[in-house]
């Protein structure tokens, strides 16, 4: 499951510079931002499970991957007209590759499928959160027109978790998991599937 990590941590590296377009961030303020999406989720993860070295501080190749990365976009973004809908689909592939990613390492460290599934959760949006809340904007998740973000996650983390308790020597739980979250999140963006939104009998 490394190779998925680091995959997730260049995808999200990734959303995070195209989350900085039209904002004026410098070279090192897009790079912080970058960094910050990259390794936020799992370093909460992490903190929760109680998990010392935090992963990217074990590994450094985990930083040098969304530098990369970030790099990488950051020129490609300065000759090609990114849409806003890239930054959608980029969070998407890492809100379903860290949900598993995270939902597994719980797995690994205790026994509770409900913990592993809300590790799996907060992996794959802290990191967008903390990206948005350094960009002075409300986070993705808590925004109603940004459809079934923390819902596709929960529902590709439960699927894996509930596969690994009941199928333990099923393959592709962790391909089964982020289908589904990816699958979700993207039918999602293109139909404008949501939850209801709360609102009082009066209309507040």
């Amino acid at each position: 499951m490394v190779w998925i990590e680091f995959t997730a941590v260049a995808v999200c590296a990734a959303s995070g510079v195209l989350a900085a377009s039209g904002q004026r961030f410098d070279l090192f303020g897009i790079l912080v931002l970058a960094i910050v999406t990259a390794v936020g989720g799992g370093t909460i993860r992490d903190i929760c499970l109680g998990s010392y070295p935090i992963f990217w501080i074990r590994n450094p190749q985990y930083i040098l991957t969304a530098l990369t990365a970030a790099m990488v976009t950051f020129v490609a973004a300065r000759f090609f007209k990114m849409p806003h809908r890239f930054l959608l689909i980029a969070d998407a592939f890492g809100l379903a590759l860290f949900a598993i990613v995270g939902a597994e390492k719980a797995l690994l460290l205790q026994d509770s499928g409900l913990i592993a599934i809300l590790m799996g959760v907060v992996t794959g949006v802290a990191g967008g959160v903390l990206r948005d809340v350094l960009r002075r904007e409300v986070p993705l998740v808590f925004r109603p027109e940004i459809y079934l973000y923390a819902t596709a996650a929960t529902a590709g983390a439960g699927l894996f978790v509930g596969l690994r308790a009941w199928l333990p020597g099923f393959p592709y739980a962790a391909i089964s998991g982020m289908g589904l979250t990816l699958v979700l999140r993207l039918s999602a963006i293109m139909f404008r599937l949501r939850l209801p939104v709360f609102q009082t009998k009066d209309g507040g």
